[in-house]
């Protein structure tokens, strides 16, 4: 159960990384409807009827079958875009003001030092890495 559990939420997360939502999945059969409709209607194979949907004639077909543009908005991977919002706010700032120059100087007076360990423990040699005997 595992196994059919992870199969189908990692095929549901790849398909909605190539744009694919599960509405799509659903809509499948109007496009299958719309398909024969364009086979009976105008004669159009496979090929033509995507090109006229999705590709390079889907704008001359909109636009001169308007009466049929309730049944191109049940056509699933027709994605506005809508879902994908980028907002970005420009402010132009008018104020002019002169920006003071930073110095460095060069002072390189440490202050930091040295202390040697003075631990006890230390002076004594408790603490020494393992000889070899």
């Amino acid at each position: 159960m595992n196994k059919l559990f992870s199969i189908l939420l990692s095929s549901l997360i790849m398909l909605q990384s190539f744009g694919v939502h599960y509405d799509d999945i659903v809509q499948l059969d109007e496009l299958i409807e719309h398909a024969q409709f364009h086979s009976e209607q105008y004669g159009d194979n496979v090929i033509v009827f995507l090109s006229k949907h999705y590709g390079e004639l889907k704008a001359d077909h909109q636009r001169d079958h308007q009466e049929e543009k309730k049944d191109h908005e049940k056509l699933p991977f027709n994605h506005s875009g809508a879902s994908h919002i980028c907002v970005a706010d420009v402010f132009i700032n008018n104020y002019k003001s002169e920006l003071n120059e930073v110095e460095f100087s060069d002072y390189s007076d440490g202050n930091f030092y040295y202390q040697a360990p003075s631990s006890s423990l230390h002076s004594q040699g408790i603490l020494q890495p393992p000889r070899i005997s």
